[in-house]
């Protein structure tokens, strides 16, 4: 074999070898590729690995519970009669030479009949010079004012919607509720309207201080949560019926503690009524005006002291004395100091206001009276007192 063979031979086998060497490389690099691109962590590659995610199963809930079923019969049936209320103030501005209106509060209200009148606490909308109610199709009316009584915080406004946007509420009664029956308060707390809350009725026969601070009596207790803006929405029963007004809260932080009170519904079947026939209360009295605490604590009594007696009144004709000057010593002559009606103590004016509240005018009681140190009883026709 010549010399030239021998070096093409050589070429020949080289170049395959090398061919050889290179394919062995690109598989060796391959497969390092592969093995890089599976194991590497996703946040390297710039995607995430594949994951077989299980599909979520819902668990069918099945019915309703009965008592539920109530309760949402109960909001939809009765929540359309429950209105917002928004208390305003009238503002002449001097500069632009007009009038603005300026909300100054919001509360809650229901409504009564379907002549548009709107019952609520007479809180809700003290202080304000106008009102707008709100009702649950968003509707806005222009309110006026028919009639309050302060000593029970109770108020009736109208609107004048068309009557089939009026939405009465069944009214229930309040002298058989039981504690740990159901109850439902349907308002408007912190402006968020049409608001459930639910719980029991906790107790009944509470006393709670009206805004005058007489007694307001036969408060009804709930545990149902009523925040600020509850004030004048409905306290209802398990058949949606009225029980009370959502009146007011005991809490230190202002908010629902779950103790809240009602004014109960027999107490504002009463008012209501005479707010919107007279625009005022006709109430039962003596025809006296007592004081609420001043001279008495100062002179160290127990008994409601007469401080006037209205002229003409049934007081003044049986001969019941005021609390008079005497111009000679410029001393303070005390009147009679009424101390029982009907075998009923009198401690201080509001035990008189308990008593004559649970009475009617024309009815006669029974009154004794101190003039001095002497004792004596009279029998008196209680008499129309009229009341703002």
């Amino acid at each position: 074999m010549s010399i030239d063979q021998d070096y093409r031979t050589v070429k020949k086998l080289l170049v395959v070898s090398v061919l050889l060497l290179l394919c062995t490389v690109g598989l060796v690099l391959v497969g390092v590729w592969t093995v890089f691109v599976q194991e590497s962590p996703s946040h390297l590659l710039g995607r995430a690995p594949k994951k077989v995610v299980p599909a979520v199963l819902v668990t069918p809930r099945g019915d309703l519970a009965i008592s539920e079923k109530t309760t949402i019969e109960i909001f939809e049936r009765v929540a359309p009669s429950v209105v917002f209320i928004t208390k305003l103030a009238v503002r002449h501005d001097p500069f632009r030479r007009n009038y603005t209106t300026i909300p100054k509060g919001t509360g809650s209200g229901f409504m009564w009949d379907r002549a548009g009148h709107i019952v609520t606490n007479y809180h809700v909308i003290q202080g304000g010079n106008a009102a707008r109610v709100t009702l649950s199709d968003r509707s806005v009316w222009a309110a006026e004012l028919v009639g309050y009584y302060d000593d029970k915080d109770l108020a009736v406004l109208r609107i004048d919607a068309p009557v089939e946007q009026l939405h009465p509420l069944a009214i229930g009664s309040s002298n058989d509720l039981v504690v740990g029956q159901h109850a439902f308060a349907i308002g408007n707390p912190f402006g968020l309207d049409h608001t459930l809350s639910t719980g029991v009725v906790s107790g009944l026969g509470r006393e709670i201080p009206a805004i005058t601070g007489r007694p307001i009596q036969g408060a009804i207790q709930t545990d149902a949560a009523i925040n600020p803006g509850n004030s004048g929405g409905p306290l209802l029963d398990s058949a949606g019926r009225l029980i009370g007004i959502n009146t007011q809260i005991f809490s230190p932080s202002g908010t629902s503690a779950g103790v809240g009170f009602a004014v109960p519904v027999d107490t504002v079947k009463r008012i209501v009524p005479q707010l919107i026939e007279h625009g005022r209360v006709i109430r039962a009295g003596l025809g006296v005006k007592v004081d609420e605490g001043a001279w008495s604590k100062r002179a160290g009594i127990k008994g409601a002291l007469v401080l006037d007696v209205i002229p003409g009144s049934s007081a003044e004709k049986v001969g019941i004395k005021p609390t008079m000057l005497d111009r000679s010593t410029g001393q303070i002559l005390l009147g009679d100091l009424i101390v029982s009606i009907d075998d009923k103590a009198i401690h201080e004016a509001n035990d008189l206001f308990r008593v004559l509240d649970t009475h009617e005018v024309g009815q006669t009681v029974s009154v004794v009276i101190l003039r001095g140190e002497k004792q004596i009883k009279f029998s008196i026709k209680l008499m129309p007192i009229e009341e703002r």
